[in-house]
């Protein structure tokens, strides 16, 4: 998913997305412990990813109080 594509969700949607994405971060993490994924850079990703997401909704929160 782009940064484009984040703004472009309403708020009540990107929260369900990033618990989606925490869920599987953590996911891959715990699987790549067990056994090691072949690319470990997925786990970056998709930690970059949940950065992403938080970013936005804490941008929207300060814009929402600022008005």
């Amino acid at each position: 998913m782009k940064i484009a594509e984040i703004k472009e969700l309403s708020t009540n949607d990107l929260k369900d997305r990033l618990e989606a994405e925490v869920v599987a971060y953590n996911q891959k993490k715990i699987n790549h412990s067990i056994s090691p994924l072949d690319s470990p850079a997925v786990i970056t990703q998709s930690r970059r990813m949940v950065a992403r997401m938080k970013t936005e909704l804490r941008k929207r929160e300060l814009n929402n109080e600022s008005k």
